[in-house]
């Protein structure tokens, strides 16, 4: 079982830097391990993207973090390509590296961006995930960074006014608020395991055959990577 810190305290500003050591500690070795040829299989979650794009996508974002490069239309579908691009002619490894470098000095700057960069590390996490899954590995939108991802998760869909939602989960123990709490519409409802509420705030496919039960909200209204 895992509990994610108590969501209604005062934001807490080491926590998106914490979620990205975790990842990079588990997911850059991971990295390292693999073939040059994995790295040119295609992600399920994000159509016409190789596990090398996604990890592309990942490393840039977060050196814009680093160097403070927000000009208009940043983190668009439209820059993310240019991004990616620029990377064409780039080594896998050097790929990695650049990767391991954002993961690690990014931290510091989102949190002291006072949460309006929160989604930035929350989305590196779940692409973790989305190239756990290309591999075929185990542990996608779980492992030892689940605990912070739950709570980051918490408060960034209360920062953005998102559909209220009461989740029980199997393996956290203690229920979830999230969203918007504010009475005006009632909040859904989630029972199941928490990799799959990962996987439906990030708009990603379920596993065939998650067991899970969804109430008073539809499933695309949980998204919050889809704007």
């Amino acid at each position: 079982m895992t509990t994610p810190a108590d969501v209604n305290e005062v934001r807490d500003p080491e926590l998106p830097g914490r979620l990205l050591t975790v990842e990079r500690d588990e997911l850059v070795p991971l990295l390292r391990s693999r073939a040059d040829g994995d790295f040119a299989l295609p992600v399920e979650a994000c159509p016409g993207w190789t596990v090398r794009d996604v990890l592309a996508h990942c490393s840039s974002a977060l050196m814009r973090v680093v160097e403070g490069r927000f000009e208009k239309g940043v983190f668009s579908p439209a820059c993310n390509d240019r991004d990616i691009a620029e990377r064409a002619d780039w080594a896998n490894a050097r790929i990695v590296d650049e990767l391991e470098r954002g993961m690690t000095e990014a931290g510091p700057v989102i949190g002291r961006a006072g949460g309006v960069l929160d989604r930035v590390a929350l989305g590196e996490w779940v692409h973790a995930g989305d190239v756990r899954v290309a591999f075929g590995e185990p542990g996608a939108y779980a492992g030892r960074g689940l605990p912070d991802a739950l709570t980051l998760l918490t408060t960034v869909t209360r920062d953005l006014g998102h559909v209220p939602l009461h989740a029980d989960l199997d393996d956290v123990d203690e229920p979830l608020k999230l969203g918007e709490v504010s009475g005006e519409r009632p909040p859904g409802r989630f029972i199941g395991d928490a990799p799959t509420l990962v996987r439906l705030y990030a708009g990603r496919p379920v596993d065939a055959g998650a067991g899970y039960e969804l109430a008073g909200v539809e499933a695309a209204e949980l998204n919050i990577f889809g704007d």
